[in-house]
């Protein structure tokens, strides 16, 4: 009896002991699963103070989601707009209506390229300055005028690949945006833009049927220019994205912003299928006083009987195309165009 009372004490604590140490074991699992939980978290919190982007003079380090930002590209305008963006100053003068930066007095007015006020830029004391499109030239002065701020050039598209006009405005655009999503903390929003700008391209190019004759045109103070294939001012790259065929080609053309100096008379005898127009006024202070390319075209005696004008097969780039070459107005324009090509 003393020895069944024996083993069953021994028995009894080792028991206890088993289940000691297993107590034990899992409080110290519990600790090291926490210390590794806190570990894992810290460091999906912690993200990088600086990104690397590539703009059009190399590889440059810019702070991530910067103070007092100066943005003078108009390609950025309503991409920084929509994201919320604060900024310091822009160029006013050549923002179009509806951009929430050009009615907020709390950002300073730079003016326009042709005669900007960068002592307004030096005073905003700014961490970013981006350039690009009509300020592209100030480059070197505005990183003399403020050495300690970061300034990029987003004005051409970098990637090696690109060397045509038209892979210079798609990448250009897509590669810029990117960019921006880095720059601002903004990298879902910029992957849902390009992949909506992507989209927008191939349907446009799907509505297009191969064989119509596109004719592009610039309306500016009651004037039509013509907006020659591959250079001319926002259609010319255009050509070669989405394949048309021009219903005229030029010598020596330009990229001039009114576009190329081509009789009325020339374009109606090119008869084209399709007329693609850019009212320039509609985009820039001259808007309240411009007559409308709608009316200028509609006034146009030689284009009257052509295929384009009798059909009615006219498609205006939005109004604010001139001072807004967004990726938004583009995604806008390209829905436009396979909308009404579709037709």
């Amino acid at each position: 009896m003393k020895k069944f009372m024996s083993l069953k004490l021994v028995v009894l604590m080792a028991a206890l002991t088993l289940m000691l140490a297993a107590c034990s074991s899992s409080s110290n699992e519990g600790k090291e699963e926490t210390k590794s939980s806190e570990a894992n978290g810290s460091e999906e919190v912690a993200k990088p103070t600086t990104v690397e982007i590539t703009d059009a003079h190399g590889t440059v380090t810019v702070p991530v989601n910067p103070k007092n930002v100066v943005a003078l590209d108009n390609r950025t305008f309503e991409t920084l707009s929509d994201w919320k963006i604060e900024l310091a100053a822009v160029p006013k003068d050549v923002m179009p209506e509806g951009i929430s930066y050009k009615s907020d007095d709390s950002v300073k007015n730079i003016g326009n390229h042709r005669e900007p006020n960068l002592e307004i830029l030096a005073a905003a004391d700014p961490e970013l300055v981006i350039v690009g499109q009509r300020f592209a030239d100030y480059y070197e002065e505005i990183k003399k005028l403020v050495p300690n701020a970061t300034v990029i050039d987003l004005n051409v598209d970098v990637s090696e690949e690109a060397s045509t006009p038209g892979e210079n405005l798609v990448n250009g655009l897509k590669n810029s945006t990117i960019s921006l999503g880095k720059i601002f903390d903004k990298n879902e929003e910029a992957k849902q833009l390009v992949a909506d700008f992507d989209k927008v391209i191939q349907d446009a190019k799907s509505a297009y049927n191969g064989t119509d004759k596109v004719m592009s045109v610039i309306v500016s103070g009651g004037d039509i220019g013509f907006a020659a294939p591959h250079s001319g001012r926002v259609w010319g790259p255009m050509y070669e994205i989405f394949g048309w065929v021009p219903a005229l080609e030029v010598t020596d053309s330009t990229t001039d912003h009114k576009g190329d100096e081509v009789s009325v008379e020339a374009i109606a005898q090119s008869n084209p299928d399709w007329l693609f127009v850019l009212d320039r006024d509609a985009g820039t202070s001259d808007a309240a006083t411009s007559t409308p390319a709608q009316d200028v075209i509609a006034n146009a005696p030689a284009l009257q009987k052509t295929t384009a004008v009798s059909k009615e097969q006219i498609i205006y780039a939005p109004a604010d195309t001139y001072t807004n070459e967004s990726i938004q107005t583009y995604i806008e324009l390209f829905e436009n165009l396979t909308n009404t090509l579709a037709k």
